[in-house]
């Protein structure tokens, strides 16, 4: 059988660079069993680096031109000559300048394959005020929150929020993900702070009202337009919440319980929710749903959802799936396929109008 030739896009301009480094390790190695892989580092300042062999850095400088008559080609900066002409792309990159929908249209214009969802689904996805705006119009229960934008005063701020929201709340960043920048605020003295530190890195943030005592689920997606959920699975952080050093520390305590210890009815609305979610944003290919499961009274909300959620060896995705029957090297070339599937289907629509 014919090894189709995959870029990999890791690193990128966010936040999550160095989560995007490890996931695309893990994700070469898995790839690399039925594709050849191609590695493309978007190093800190966006430069795009060919890699012969997956790298924290280095490469060669190439660019990627928004024209389908170039089919794709990766070209050297220096003097334009192909390099390389994958079949297909595979963005590895979590957070902004890649997971928001910029990479996404940059693909389109270039009328290549990619795998996951397009450019609406990762922006909306990515701007957690335009996913919650969908959820709330597809119906999706979640918990009460405020969006507050960088002209706002900490202190009116603060006092609207009090009254609103009550406490505790958790204060987020709009456009990132991984925990980057999240605060649980108990106290309103603790608010400024923490509006400080998401404004730090964007310029709209989500305040969230907490679930004072819940239960963290996540359900994995996989498909296009016949998404299917992979079984739940419970995140028991090792700390008050699952912040950045719970999920990616060398020393985090956390555990993950898969499948997640929930009745046959619970099961199933935790899926159920998860494709609405995935079909609320448009989303293609695959996302990861993260939930909230009030102990008090059952109720299960939906947080987010994540277009390019985390592919190291502890992510939640790959190991739902792999409880769910679909194993690693399977699931990376499903994501391919899929990706083929859609760009084919898009191909086919007509792109002119004759009255």
């Amino acid at each position: 059988m014919n090894r189709s030739r995959v870029a990999l896009l890791f690193g990128g301009r966010s936040g999550e660079h160095e989560v995007s480094l490890v996931s695309g390790a893990s994700v070469a190695g898995a790839l690399a069993e039925r594709h050849d892989v191609i590695p493309v580092l978007i190093d800190r300042q966006g430069r795009w680096l060919l890699q012969s062999s997956l790298a924290p850095e280095g490469g060669e400088p190439v660019f990627l031109a928004p024209s389908p008559e170039d089919r794709g080609a990766l070209r050297r900066m220096s003097d334009a000559s192909v390099v390389a002409r994958p079949d297909a792309f595979f963005p590895v990159l979590h957070g902004t300048f890649g997971e928001d929908g910029t990479v996404q249209g940059l693909l389109d214009l270039a009328a290549v394959p990619y795998a996951g969802s397009g450019v609406a689904a990762s922006a909306a996805a990515m701007d957690k005020e335009l996913m919650k705006a969908l959820f709330t119009a597809a119906g999706v229960p979640q918990t009460p929150y405020r969006v507050l934008r960088a002209g706002d005063t900490a202190g009116r701020a603060a006092a609207t929020v009090v009254a609103e929201l009550g406490l505790p709340v958790f204060v987020k960043p709009a456009n990132l993900g991984s925990s980057v920048g999240v605060s649980k605020v108990k106290q309103a003295s603790e608010l400024g702070p923490a509006l400080d530190l998401a404004f730090a890195y964007d310029r709209k943030v989500v305040v969230e009202a907490a679930v004072k005592d819940n239960r963290e689920l996540e359900v994995s997606i996989l498909g296009n337009d016949d998404a299917k959920a992979s079984v739940p699975g419970e995140i028991v952080p090792d700390r008050e919440f699952y912040d950045y050093d719970s999920k990616y520390s060398p020393q985090s305590r956390t555990q993950l319980l898969i499948p997640a210890p929930l009745d046959a009815a619970a099961s199933a609305e935790v899926g159920r929710l998860g494709v609405e979610a995935f079909r609320a944003v448009d989303a293609a290919g695959y996302a990861r749903v993260d939930f909230l499961l009030d102990r008090a009274t059952g109720r299960i909300l939906v947080n987010e959802i994540n277009t390019i959620p985390g592919f190291t060896s502890i992510s939640m995705f790959p190991k739902l799936w792999a409880a769910s029957g679909v194993p690693y090297a399977e699931l990376l070339a499903r994501l391919v396929s899929l990706a083929l599937e859609r760009h084919a289907e898009r191909a086919r629509l007509r792109t002119d109008y004759r009255p």
